[in-house]
């Protein structure tokens, strides 16, 4: 006995959904809006949390930090990964449950100790009149502020 499979013209395969991002905005909504970054080895770096629990987390030890306050957004991941690498920025995704394996890799967890001052990137914005569509905020850090911020999270593990 034979079966014959027979398809439908009017059944529209499923399209998946967009995968969407978490990711932290200084100013979002401004025209002095900036994406947070972090500089990894002279790469400027875009994290895409996966989980917005790890982006809020994330944002509360920035202003633990006394740093500005951030704005978790949810945004489309194809589109933020083309902003990035339009922008020259290597977007890096952030899975939940993350766990680091390497000094640069708890980076994406928890901020660096110190941060470029953030006055500094708005008086750049408004000396290039916001001709930059994604000016970033990013991190400077030494390798003995590295291993002192590896230490403290070893000691919270």
């Amino acid at each position: 006995m034979r079966h014959w499979a027979q398809t439908s013209p009017f059944i529209v395969p499923e399209t998946p959904s967009p995968v969407r991002v978490h990711v932290l905005l200084f100013d979002a909504g401004s025209d002095q809006e900036g994406i947070h970054s972090i500089e990894l080895g002279g790469r400027t770096v875009v994290l895409l949390f996966e989980d917005p629990d790890d982006a809020e987390r994330y944002a509360g030890l920035l202003e633990a930090q006394d740093f500005p306050v951030p704005t978790v957004a949810v945004l489309d991941r194809g589109e933020i990964e083309i902003f990035c690498n339009e922008a020259g920025y290597e977007a890096r995704f952030v899975p939940a449950g993350f766990l680091p394996r390497s000094d640069e890799e708890r980076m994406l967890i928890a901020p660096p100790e110190r941060n470029m001052d953030v006055s500094q990137w708005k008086e750049q914005h408004a000396a290039t009149g916001g001709a930059s569509a994604g000016e970033e905020i990013e991190s400077e850090i030494t390798d003995p502020e590295l291993e002192a911020f590896r230490r403290s999270l070893e000691g919270l593990l």
